[in-house]
């Protein structure tokens, strides 16, 4: 028996393709990537928030168009309950000026509670000094935000999380003419 003989069919599959994580704090992004068969997150910049002008954007469009990734994934700060509030509501802004920049590249925004909890530990398990947490926090945020995605979608065979700027479903039409008669 060979190793392709015990591979599962049935498994829920990963799309291929690269994706980009971003932690969006109040002062810094967290950006992470992984590689093009979803295995695996990894940090890859922290970039300085620009709340005026939005500049981080700029490096974010770039490493998506420069790693040719699929989508981009964007932690939604929920609170424990799973209810959205004003953090919530201002990351979908950001998520939405995202979209718009980067021209056709998808973005989906997924749950993130405890990210920034679990960054911090993994950081301490690593052996990072907690002095130097602040200026990595935030790439290990978006490593744990995009991992998560990648292993829900790995467990469900589906992207995890909400997409943006996607079509609402159609309704189906009447069988009715506007003068109100059949066709």
């Amino acid at each position: 028996m060979g190793r392709d003989d015990l591979r599962d069919d049935t498994a829920p599959r990963l799309r291929p393709g690269a994706r980009l994580g971003v932690d969006v704090g109040e002062a810094r992004v967290g950006l992470a990537a992984c590689d093009p068969a979803g295995i695996l997150a990894t940090p890859v910049a922290t970039l300085r928030r620009d709340h005026e002008h939005l500049s981080e954007m700029d490096e974010i469009v770039a490493q998506a168009r420069e790693r040719a990734v699929i989508e981009v994934v964007v932690g939604l700060p929920r609170s424990l309950s799973g209810a959205e509030g004003v953090a919530a509501r201002a990351i979908r802004g950001y998520a939405t000026a995202l979209h718009r920049r980067l021209g056709g590249i998808p973005v989906r925004l997924v749950d993130e509670r405890l990210s920034t909890v679990d960054a911090h530990r993994s950081l301490h398990s690593s052996g990072v000094p907690g002095r130097e947490h602040r200026a990595r926090v935030d790439q290990a945020a978006a490593v744990v935000i995009l991992q998560a995605a990648l292993d829900t979608e790995r467990n469900t065979g589906g992207p995890a999380g909400e997409a943006l700027g996607g079509r609402k479903p159609r309704t189906k039409r009447s069988a009715t003419t506007s003068e109100g008669t059949q066709p």
